[in-house]
């Protein structure tokens, strides 16, 4: 990645959600590559597509711009929980886990200003979020939490993927959702370490292929975490 784009992607993040400091070297190179497509993106964004907003719903919008949004939301939400657990760490956190979902956060952070940035008007508002069945203070929520959005992340960008009709589009989705697979094993890692957990059964098939899921059953599985209605009633199904 040129310089010039990292910076780019780094500016659009506040001072007091990045903090300076070391990063894993796996998770920073995966997280930091997907932000070379910005530009790629954002020429390609119709105002023909651009989504239906009423006071009550966000509706998503149809089309490749309704599932760039979809996942728009989905890493707004990922922001914002991992933002939360930076700000307040769980108690016994250690230093290795804390630089590890600090750097998560970081991810999910330059993928949100990604989205936000590419799709320009045609970007669906922020969202509010609704964490009060988390307990940040809590390892264990904190985590099984994590588990749950990056399982469902990976999922999500998986059954997207069929859907999205530009072959750019696609390329760009592929390597953002790598990037949550490797979120996702870490995750399932520091839950269980020293197990085969980070790809269990209950994620990957007889086929050793990852799960995949259509965008309205993941909508309705994080719709509790998020205050905001959200419609993916004009996304594509095929």
């Amino acid at each position: 990645m040129h310089k010039s784009q990292l910076n780019s992607s780094r500016t659009q993040r506040s001072a007091d959600e990045v903090p300076s400091g070391n990063r894993r070297n796996f998770l920073r190179t995966a997280g930091l590559t997907t932000a070379a497509g910005v530009a790629f993106l954002a020429v390609g964004c119709k105002k023909d597509d651009e989504p239906i907003v009423t006071p009550s719903t966000v509706d998503l919008g149809s089309g490749d711009v309704g599932i760039l949004n979809y996942a728009y939301a989905l890493e707004q939400l990922e922001a914002a929980f991992y933002t939360q657990v930076i700000a307040t760490p769980y108690s016994g956190i250690s230093a290795s886990e804390l630089a590890l979902l600090t750097d998560i956060r970081d991810h999910e952070i330059i993928h949100r200003e990604f989205f936000k940035a590419a799709l320009g008007t045609n970007a669906i508002k922020g969202l509010e979020v609704d964490f009060s069945k988390i307990d940040f203070s809590s390892r264990a929520s904190v985590l099984g939490t994590a588990k749950v959005f990056e399982d469902t992340g990976v999922a999500a960008y998986n059954g997207a993927g069929k859907l999205i009709k530009d072959g750019g589009y696609l390329l760009l989705a592929g390597k953002i959702v790598s990037v949550e697979a490797r979120h996702a094993a870490v995750i399932r890692d520091l839950l269980e370490p020293f197990t085969t957990s980070f790809a269990g059964d209950d994620i990957i098939d007889g086929n050793g292929l990852d799960a995949a899921k259509k965008p309205a059953d993941i909508l309705a599985a994080v719709q509790p975490f998020v205050k905001t209605p959200l419609s993916g009633a004009n996304l594509p199904t095929s």
